[in-house]
């Protein structure tokens, strides 16, 4: 019989699918403060990506913050480019797309990306993946012509982390 490899990933999604649990969740991690009268959207996506890859947990917070929450028990460093991915589809689905074409700017929700860490390799209690350290070539001008950069903050949420002095800084927004 083959373990489940996701049983801590289901487990996870499972602990955080209604609005209660996800508002608690949400501000722990940001150190927020809101209220049970914030309107939460649960968002998340399944099969989105080929060979049946969907994230852990998508909601909006007051439709104003798309918060992507993803449980890992080892780090890839192709993250912020799976999250893109993600976050493309998050925006497909809840954007009305005769928006799109309109003359005027249309308003997005912010987009979050946040990762718990809780495998046996040795890490740090925060770290940042960049989208940007993906490029194969930065060109000098890439500034003034426009780039793309998306970032993820890594919390590890293991019990006692050698690189923690106090455990409470990993509620802390980075």
């Amino acid at each position: 019989m083959d373990a489940n490899r996701e049983y801590k990933s289901s487990v996870f999604t499972a602990l955080f699918n209604d609005h209660d649990s996800l508002l608690e969740l949400y501000n722990a991690l940001s150190g927020g403060n809101f209220d049970a009268d914030t309107k939460i959207g649960i968002n998340t996506l399944k099969n989105v990506l080929y060979m049946g890859i969907y994230n852990d947990i998508s909601f909006t917070i007051d439709d104003k913050i798309v918060c992507l929450i993803e449980h890992q028990s080892t780090i890839s460093e192709n993250l912020p480019l799976r999250l893109l991915m993600y976050m493309a589809r998050v925006y497909e689905r809840i954007m009305n797309k005769k928006t799109l074409l309109m003359k005027s700017l249309v308003k997005i929700p912010t987009p979050e990306f946040i990762v718990l860490y809780n495998g046996t390799q040795d890490s740090p209690a925060e770290r940042t993946l960049k989208l940007s350290d993906a490029f194969k070539e930065v060109p000098k001008c890439s500034v003034e012509l426009g780039s793309l950069e998306l970032t993820v903050r890594i919390l590890n949420i293991n019990p006692i982390s050698s690189s923690l002095a106090n455990p409470q800084d990993l509620l802390k927004p980075a």
